[in-house]
């Protein structure tokens, strides 16, 4: 070591070693209400149950005519999640537009109309709040009560879930991007419409379809999960399989789920190529 080398010392080691700490000391109480003991899972009978468990799931059942039933019930799942995302972008569209303060006429100088432009924003973030505070899975108990078992629930409750998840962001990222083209629009005259498709689409359209894309990628998965409350495709029958005990069938339908999962991550990564 040269003389004179003094070893350099992180200025902040200190400070996050005091977060870490902390994060430790709330962390493990939480836990501890949890009911969570990391040292349950390494107990030799836990050990032996879960793996007479796993032992079940093999060998999964290839036979053509429940592959034939679980492509069927594959293809429900992706109309599923595709429908019930068009439907969200119907009904976020419009309501992220009233909700884009950057589209409010009523903002642009002094008139009666400023309060019934706050009222109505105010109205629809209500809305918003209220679709996307229900989670899909509560949307899709309620409406397979009232339209009966079948992928039309899902859809449904895709479409209320995500159309407040996409209304919400889509006003977001019309009001985080350059606003100045839609105001100057708005200001010598134009409708909304116009100042939306000149002033702001051109600059946020890619980050709009991005997320909408990752939004259609989570309803897959959604999809799925809401089967089994009865809303049809994958999940309804990896349900059935479940309660009959056959492992074979369960196994075979989680590996064409995480097919289908990487074909989805897959397509979204090429449409967001596509529209770079």
């Amino acid at each position: 070591m040269p003389s004179g080398f003094r070893p350099q010392r992180d200025p902040d080691a200190l400070r996050r070693a005091g977060w870490a700490l902390a994060a430790l000391l709330v962390l493990w109480p939480i836990l501890r209400v949890a009911e969570f003991n990391p040292a349950d899972l390494f107990d030799a009978r836990n050990l032996e149950v879960m793996g007479g468990f796993l032992g079940q799931f093999f060998p999964p059942n290839l036979s053509i005519d429940f592959l034939a039933l679980a492509l069927k019930a594959t293809m429900e799942t992706l109309a599923m999640a595709t429908a019930g995302t068009a439907l969200a972008m119907l009904l976020a569209a419009p309501l992220g537009l009233m909700l884009s303060h950057s589209l409010s006429i009523s903002r642009i100088g002094p008139g009666p109309g400023r309060g019934a432009g706050r009222a109505s924003r105010a109205l629809v973030r209500g809305v918003l709040l209220v679709l996307r505070g229900i989670p899909e899975l509560v949307w899709a108990l309620l409406m397979v009560r009232a339209f009966g078992l079948g992928p039309a629930a899902g859809v449904i409750a895709i479409a209320l879930t995500y159309g407040g998840m996409l209304g919400k962001v889509y006003s977001e990222i019309l009001e985080s991007g350059d606003t100045r083209p839609a105001r100057e629009l708005l200001e010598s005259g134009s409708g909304r419409l116009m100042a939306f498709f000149y002033g702001l689409l051109p600059g946020a359209g890619q980050e709009l379809a991005s997320y909408t894309i990752y939004r259609w990628e989570c309803a897959v998965r959604a999809s799925v999960v809401m089967g089994f409350v009865g809303a049809g495709g994958l999940g309804q029958l990896m349900d059935q399989s479940m309660k009959m005990l056959n492992g074979g069938e369960v196994s075979t339908m989680l590996a064409i789920f995480l097919l289908l999962v990487l074909l989805a991550d897959a397509f979204s990564v090429f449409l967001r190529k596509l529209l770079a």
